[in-house]
């Protein structure tokens, strides 16, 4: 009788093989977004050629393919090469936050910080911690990338276990568990406004707030962290196995009184930073806020203050240690820290530099728009218009599958959001439902589409301890975590909707007429 409990480990474990060696068979990640960059422009000129194009969901214009490949596109490429680069939305985020990590790092904050971690957390806790701070980075927009990802790696590496598990268990919460949060963020107030605009093609009195879906992505906190944690340990970490890498763990030795005082003088500065903080959000007039919302709304809240916040605190914090600890001598070990961090960063500009041109060749063309459109156009083609749970299911699927080209959460929203709200709302199923079911897909690929903006510095932080990891990699050791992600979190949708249960405050499943 064939052993059924070692064939399965067996045939993922070729699965994942398999994968991993034909995307590290492709080029380097920079010469295949120079590739792709090409074949968009090729593309875009057959897509003209033969008249693709469609109707715009909410205004009935018509959108068509654009070719880049004439002289207004060869002017239009030249004209933006440099802006498309220097505007490339993580560039700047990776930049400023690493320069204030960098004198945290120089001064011994994070060594101290990870050995002051491990060695009073239970080793069987480190995983869901990683996984679960992961899914709460995303308040604080894409910091979680620069922040957590590196610092994952660094402390699984430090207790013997793999710091690409690390890597990977910190990206599964940060980029897959980007629609699960115990608290609100910007995404949820920007996406309940387009769902609002969808939902009023219907209702023109009809709002969907930010809170639409609090009470369902309060609940995927805990699913995300759970299936996470699981994947990571029966999956992930037995495939990698151990690591014998030349980069040596930061050693275990408790802290001595230096380092204590320094983390003590790190603990102060945090929070006067954070009162500042708090001053300067939650008084009417606060310094911080939004002049245009008096009230406190999430609006108010001043989300693009987070990166030079993040600078701040980390700077700030690296020099209290510096300080407290005498780590730091002189202004020159401050610069120096600075100066090294940028040498880092040299293969992440390669890759982002080519990765930006890609992205925009791709917007340009609008063929990404074109392909979401006719996707959702051709699920509605089912017919499976009395089947909502079935319907349901197509939209995270379809979800899923235009995240692998079209990046931003908000973008894609705003291109189907028009024609599955009001098809559903015909149904009797709430805009805050379908919101829902769009969030689940909507998060699920996010780790293994190139396309994803920082994929690349995913790659660079790998590399830092493997240098022939490749996108092969990096796709074969997030894929269980997409699959295991999808499969949970669509049943979890199905029970939600079988039980009737509100997904967030005055966010029924069903409309009253």
């Amino acid at each position: 009788m064939p052993d059924t409990k070692s064939a399965s480990p067996r045939l993922l474990a070729r699965v994942l093989g398999t994968v991993e060696r034909v995307g590290n068979a492709l080029p380097e990640p920079a010469t295949l977004f120079a590739m792709l960059a090409v074949f968009t422009l090729l593309a875009s000129a057959v897509a003209q050629a033969v008249g693709l194009a469609v109707q715009h969901p909410a205004s009935g214009e018509t959108i068509s393919a654009v070719s880049l490949l004439n002289l207004a596109g060869f002017q239009k490429i030249v004209q933006e090469t440099v802006h498309v680069f220097v505007s490339f939305h993580p560039l700047g985020v990776v930049i400023v936050c690493l320069l204030g990590i960098a004198v945290a790092e120089k001064a011994g904050l994070i060594g101290a910080a990870v050995r002051a971690l491990v060695l009073s957390t239970p080793r069987s806790w480190l995983t869901p911690i990683v996984v679960f701070a992961g899914v709460m980075s995303n308040v604080g927009a894409d910091v979680g990338y620069v922040l957590l990802l590196p610092l994952a790696a660094t402390i699984f590496h430090a207790v013997g276990r793999h710091p690409l598990a690390g890597l990977a268990a910190g990206f599964a919460g940060v980029s897959g568990g980007f629609s699960a949060n115990l608290l609100i963020s910007a995404i949820d107030v920007i996406l309940g406004g387009l769902s609002t605009e969808a939902a009023r093609l219907i209702d023109p009195t009809y709002t969907v707030t930010g809170l639409a879906n609090y009470y369902f992505i309060f609940i995927s906190t805990f699913l995300v962290t759970g299936i996470g944690t699981w994947v990571t340990h029966r999956v992930v970490e037995p495939r990698l196995g151990s690591y014998d890498g030349g980069i040596k763990p930061e050693a275990m030795v408790p802290l001595s009184a230096a380092e204590k005082r320094g983390l003590w003088f790190t603990g102060v500065f945090a929070v006067i930073a954070t009162a500042v903080m708090v001053v300067g959000i939650v008084p009417e007039g606060g310094f911080l806020r939004n002049p245009a919302y008096p009230d406190l709304k999430m609006r108010a809240l001043p989300f693009s203050y987070l990166v030079p916040f993040l600078f701040v605190l980390g700077f700030g914090s690296g020099m209290a240690y510096g300080l407290g600890a005498k780590t730091i001598k002189s202004d020159r070990d401050v610069v120096g820290a600075m100066n090294d961090a940028m040498g880092t960063l040299g293969a992440y500009l390669v890759l982002a530099f080519f990765a930006a041109q890609f992205i925009a060749y791709f917007n340009w063309t609008n063929l990404g728009f074109i392909f979401a459109v006719k996707g959702a156009n051709g699920l509605r083609a089912l017919g499976l218009d009395e089947w909502p749970i079935p319907m349901m299911i197509g939209l995270v699927f379809l979800a899923a599958t235009i995240n692998m080209i079209v990046g931003s959460a908000s973008a894609k929203w705003a291109l189907i959001a028009p024609i599955f709200v009001p098809m559903f709302m015909l149904l009797g199923f709430s805009p805050e439902l379908v919101q829902a079911a769009y969030r689940v897909g909507d998060s699920v690929t996010n780790i293994i589409t190139p396309l994803m903006a920082y994929f690349p510095l995913i790659i660079t932080f790998a590399r830092k301890y493997d240098r022939d990891t490749g996108m092969g990699t990096i796709i074969a050791t997030m894929l269980p975590y997409s699959v295991a992600f999808a499969i949970a979190w669509t049943i979890l949708l199905i029970a939600w909707m079988l039980t009737g249960l509100p997904v967030g405050p005055s966010s029924p499943l069903y409309l009253a007429s």
